[in-house]
């Protein structure tokens, strides 16, 4: 079963795709690997939501955050190559968790993102190899972003 037949068996519903908040495009091609930008709980030019982890935000919390900022970069990378069954394998990911002092769970708020992929994709080409680090501050006040690489047909 291909993502695209996935997303609509599991009911997911893609955001529209985010406008760059600067000078930047949201994903660039260079032959078979689609570079996707750095992508937010950002809806409308706005942060949907804000906060640290460890602080104003839970563990749980941040792990819907990621999972939220997974939907924005799948709408991207179907916006950019027209379908999602087009993406061959998720190949990195750089998680930035916006984390108050001691805060030390940034993997497994990015788990949010990473689950999203294989429900999506499937473990084949959802599983990816995965940085996930913790920041003093993140653009807007958002508490997670995610950049990602993936191979492409």
């Amino acid at each position: 079963m291909g993502a695209e037949a996935r997303v609509k068996e599991k009911g997911i519903t893609l955001p529209s795709q985010a406008t760059p908040l600067a000078n930047y495009v949201g994903a660039v091609r260079v032959g078979n690997l689609l570079f996707v930008s750095g992508h937010g709980p950002i809806r409308d030019g706005q942060a949907v939501t804000r906060g640290k982890l460890g602080r104003e935000l839970s563990l749980e919390q941040g792990y819907q955050v990621a999972r939220e900022v997974g939907l924005n970069l799948l709408a991207t990378t179907r916006a950019t190559l027209g379908s999602l069954d087009k993406v061959t394998r998720v190949v990195k990911v750089l998680g930035m968790v916006s984390s108050a002092e001691g805060f030390g769970d940034q993997p497994r708020v990015i788990n949010g993102f990473s689950d999203l992929m294989v429900e999506v994709f499937g473990e084949a080409i959802g599983k990816h190899a995965r940085s996930a680090v913790g920041m003093a501050e993140l653009p807007m006040g958002i508490p997670v972003e995610i950049e990602m690489i993936l191979e492409v047909e």
